[in-house]
């Protein structure tokens, strides 16, 4: 900040000296260094629009009289407005030996002006002159500090690539996915000969920003085309190959826009700041290098990338058209119709028989004071449906972000089934207002098993704000979270239930019915090609029982690290009836024990505000009406909850996957902003 600024200045005998000084800044003169031999005291004399002070403050005495010079006498001088002509400010300094002669003379010709490099410290949209806190960043509600976007979006519609890829402006539009920041200069019509001005940038930031300016009105421009005018409009100033460049003065009383863009979001390796320095050059004489005499900077924080939670708003969802899910799609539009949303269907031509459009993308967005947008995660899985994401999403105010797997053994894991977050919470008094990532890996003390890929789960922590949580999924075939969990509104308490796979409560459901007399009704009636089961078959089926025990104790080991995790109680928990079976899977040439649903994993749902379109389980029937139908919506339907049973079986349980692997929902931003998290 420039009031903070102190500037050291040697005082020459016998000369006078000229000097520009930026107003707020402090001129500090070692008084004893400069003095001649046998300089005893020294007085000071100044025109009006100089102030100066004396350290040590000297003792009462007449300001025209001499004052004793000592070891550490140090002479502050300041300007307060800037000057209308050049060298129109004096000040003199007169050494004097013991009998008070004059031994030397030091005379300073002052040149004032006023400049500040401006951005929007105090996040109100607002780009403020000179705010103390502008080269810094806090967090939290009563924080500062600027926040830049990353410029992941496309202006472009056609041969279009993320706009932070190209080294220019190309559409107006795109400057509003910028931060403003000005250059406010006060003062003469020009600098003195051979002074200017500097932006600059360091090696390491230059990856992470580019600067454009606002050409002045007053710039002469010679293209000749429209949109090659336009550019110049706009020109570069820095970026990864220039690293400072001198920018204009334009004199008077004067702003010029400067455009920040954002390349690159935290990770690993980068903490999301960045530092932009204006330094005022001063020559130092022919064949020499210019030095600084004031640098002025401000800092960015880079937004980071949000997902959004089910209790969201849903804006719009998104499913895919195959050749075998006409059932599946019927149903899935008449429940999102019923909902009063929009469903947007991925045909075959994009999706090339990939319905899993939830392993492939996970919507999130990017937010700051003066814009925010939409920004699709693009998953390492790259089956069918890889073009997607960049061909049909990215465009105008829509990002697309993706990390690359360092190997090529992207595992299922990868995929972003296995990829949920929380409503808000708060854990032993500390609040997480947007929620927590939940991922799933392999168990904590496995010597082998499948991970989410690290570039991922680098990226994941890096944001910060949506504190991630790794639960335990490798247990399953597939392995996703939301196999066995999933989050819906709630009216009370937290706002919020989480809903849990029970195998428990599957058996508990089943006896149930048996001691009621219905153990001889079948799972799967009226499912072509499928093998039915009675009641009392599967509660005979040892095996299968022995699997269900095994399969509760990984949810289990779940359920205590969510409720540690989100601060949850038994009460803010409701087991869905489920049943899973395990199967074989080859992997490094072993053959390993995971788990499939047994019948359809109604966890697996679609939640469209307090509408849940769920997998119709095909349970056992009780006066024509599904039992474990009954049982789901006896849990669900007291808190508001409308559901749904949407056919899945044929096309999407029989390949592995439910309704939520198959379907994809884009969500309103929280209203909460997360500059405001106190970290």
């Amino acid at each position: 900040m420039a009031s903070r600024y102190q500037r050291t200045c040697r005082l020459g005998l016998g000369q006078t000296q000229k000097i520009l000084h930026v107003v707020g800044t402090s001129l500090k003169a070692n008084l004893n260094r400069s003095a001649p031999p046998n300089s005893k005291f020294f007085s000071v004399k100044c025109t009006s629009n100089v102030q100066y002070s004396i350290t040590p403050t000297p003792e009462e005495t007449s300001h025209l009289s001499p004052v004793p010079l000592k070891e550490k006498s140090v002479l502050l001088i300041n300007m307060q407005d800037a000057s209308e002509h050049e060298n129109d400010s004096k000040l003199s300094v007169q050494y004097y030996d013991e009998k008070k002669e004059v031994l030397g003379r030091a005379v300073l010709h002052l040149t004032a002006v006023e400049i500040s490099l401006d951005v929007d410290a105090d996040r109100d949209g607002v780009v403020e002159k000179n705010n103390p806190n502008k080269a810094s960043w806090k967090w939290g509600q009563n924080g500062h500090g600027a926040i830049l976007l990353v410029n992941c979006d496309s202006e472009r519609i056609y041969m279009k690539k993320p706009d932070h890829e190209k080294e220019k402006v190309s559409h107006v539009s795109d400057l509003k996915d910028m931060s403003v920041m000005m250059l406010r200069t006060k003062g003469l019509a020009k600098l003195p000969e051979g002074y200017k001005l500097s932006m600059h940038i360091s090696l390491g930031d230059a990856q992470s920003v580019r600067v454009f300016r606002s050409r002045s009105p007053k710039e002469p421009t010679n293209v000749s085309y429209l949109y090659n005018a336009f550019v110049a409009d706009y020109p570069l100033v820095l970026s990864s190959k220039v690293l400072t460049q001198e920018v204009p003065y334009l004199g008077g009383d004067a702003e010029i826009k400067f455009y920040v863009e954002g390349l690159r979001f935290t990770d690993r390796d980068f903490d999301g700041i960045v530092t932009i320095n204006l330094s005022l050059l001063e020559p130092t004489g022919p064949g020499m290098p210019d030095t600084p005499i004031f640098t002025d900077k401000v800092v960015f924080h880079m937004a980071p990338w949000i997902m959004t939670p089910n209790t969201l708003k849903p804006v719009e969802v998104y499913v895919c058209s195959t050749k075998d899910n006409f059932q599946f799609l019927k149903g899935m539009k008449n429940f999102v119709e019923k909902s009063g949303k929009k469903l947007k269907i991925i045909y075959q031509y994009m999706n090339r028989g990939d319905r899993w459009i939830q392993d492939e993308v996970e919507f999130g967005y990017i937010d700051s004071p003066h814009q925010h947008f939409p920004v699709v995660l693009d998953s390492p899985r790259d089956q069918k449906l890889k073009d997607f994401p960049y061909e049909e999403l990215l465009g105008p105010d829509f990002g697309y972000v993706t990390r690359t797997a360092f190997s090529t053994e992207v595992n299922s894991l990868d995929s972003f089934g296995n990829l949920e977050v929380s409503p808000p919470v708060t854990v032993n008094g500390k609040e997480y207002p947007l929620g927590r990532i939940i991922i799933g890996v392999a168990f904590p003390t496995a010597e082998t098993g499948r991970n989410m890929t690290k570039v991922v789960q680098d990226f994941l922590w890096a944001q910060k704000v949506q504190d991630p949580i790794a639960l335990f999924s490798d247990w399953l075939l597939v392995g996703h979270v939301d196999e066995f969990l999933s989050f819906v509104p709630a009216p009370d308490r937290k706002g919020f239930r989480l809903l849990l796979a029970s195998p428990d409560a599957g058996y508990k459901l089943f006896r149930r019915l048996q001691n009621n007399g219905y153990g001889q009704a079948k799972i799967f009636e009226g499912l072509k090609g499928e093998e039915q089961q009675t009641v009392d078959g599967i509660l005979s089926d040892e095996k299968l029982q022995n699997e269900n025990n095994y399969v509760q104790s990984c949810i289990d080991w779940n359920r205590d690290v969510l409720k540690r995790e989100l601060g949850l109680d038994e009460d803010d928990i409701i087991d869905l009836p489920i049943l899973f079976k395990l199967v074989y899977e080859e992997e490094d040439e072993k053959k390993e024990l995971r788990a499939l649903a047994y019948y359809p994993d109604m966890v697996n749902m679609l939640v469209l505000g307090n509408n849940l379109g769920i997998p119709k389980p095909f349970g056992p029937k009780v006066n024509g009406q599904c039992a474990i139908e009954a049982e789901v919506c006896s849990l669900l339907e007291p808190l508001g909850l409308n559901c749904t049973f949407i056919d899945d079986f044929a096309s999407y349980h029989k390949q592995m996957g439910e309704v939520h692997c198959g379907t994809n929902v884009r969500r309103e931003p929280f209203e909460f902003k997360w500059w405001h998290l106190e970290m």
